[in-house]
């Protein structure tokens, strides 16, 4: 009874701390005179990566590197059909405004250039030297995206004025208590529902390998989820949609990047088989929503969430 206990309050702190989190970035975009989406792709989504980051980093160590890797493929196809088509469930997207081309085509290509790595059978250093340096490339030019921005004549305020939470003059502190909540609160969020979540899988005996794929991977997407939960509730897309690229760009190039630095990361001959496609076919799934400005309604929450459905059920048959 108390791991289920404390899986629960894991489970809330989550959704408090994704809460803090979209309107300190909402806020902080609106002092700076920066793109929600810019913001989404930065700090909210290093801070919903973070779970991702700890736990890979620690297996790595551990010498369980599988489960990094198995975490980080697990988590991105969560990002796109669970952490997307559960929202789209409770509040219909409308997309039409966001633009985010440069950004998905970022993501796809991150994910292109993390399977021909993948397909070396190993991560090593080198490997992730060449993660991290695309990473490096992304942010530079989100940064200087930002500052174009900044420069020129829009006002922001007005554009975002009606967004519920959204206070152009909300002091710093304030905005720097709510980023704080969230950076710190989702993590620790995860890490209290993980462990426990994982005790529960083996007391009913669920193989440490299905674990990494489901529940750890699922573990992880928590934050990305309550984020992106409290940011359509909330009518901003372009926080959710910037939230879920960004860290599953984050996953792939900083994180895998950064567990690579530490020790060889060894890649699963099933995760070649199967999984790094259903990745990549789930990412593919956006292309509609960006190019055509489909909204995320709820049949695409029905299709996507059952998506996610399938694959775990595939996974534990």
């Amino acid at each position: 009874m108390t791991v289920w206990l404390l899986a629960g309050l894991g489970l809330v702190i989550l959704l408090l701390a994704g809460d803090a989190l979209v309107k300190g970035a909402v806020n902080l975009s609106l002092r700076l005179g920066v793109p929600a989406l810019i913001v989404g792709l930065t700090i909210v989504a290093f801070g919903t990566s973070a779970p991702e980051l700890l736990i890979s980093v620690s297996a790595v160590l551990e010498n369980v590197p599988g489960l990094a890797l198995g975490n980080v493929v697990g988590s991105n196809t969560a990002n796109i059909l669970l952490v997307l088509g559960v929202p789209a469930l409770l509040s219909t997207m409308s997309t039409g405004a966001c633009e985010m081309r440069k950004s998905y085509l970022f993501m796809l290509a991150a994910t292109g250039l993390f399977m021909v790595l993948a397909f070396t059978g190993i991560f090593t250093w080198w490997s992730g030297l060449i993660l991290l340096a695309a990473l490096a490339l992304v942010l530079a030019d989100a940064f200087r995206d930002a500052r174009a921005h900044r420069s020129a004549t829009l006002d922001v305020a007005q554009t975002l004025e009606d967004v519920e939470g959204a206070d152009p003059d909300m002091p710093w502190w304030k905005i720097g208590v709510f980023l704080a909540l969230g950076l710190v609160g989702l993590p620790l969020g995860a890490d209290i529902l993980v462990d426990n979540a994982s005790a529960l899988a083996r007391i009913y005996g669920v193989p440490d390998t299905v674990i990494g794929l489901t529940l750890v991977a699922l573990g992880t997407s928590l934050p990305e989820l309550a984020t992106t939960v409290m940011a359509a509730l909330r009518q901003q897309a372009d926080v959710a949609l910037g939230n879920v690229i960004g860290s599953n760009m984050f996953n792939l190039l900083a994180i895998i990047g950064i567990a690579a630095l530490v020790g060889d990361i060894p890649v699963d001959a099933e995760i070649l088989r199967f999984d790094i496609w259903v990745m990549l076919g789930a990412s593919l799934l956006l292309l509609p929503v960006v190019f055509l400005g489909r909204d995320l309604t709820r049949i695409w929450g029905v299709g996507l969430t059952a998506g996610y459905v399938a694959y775990v059920v595939l996974l534990l048959s």
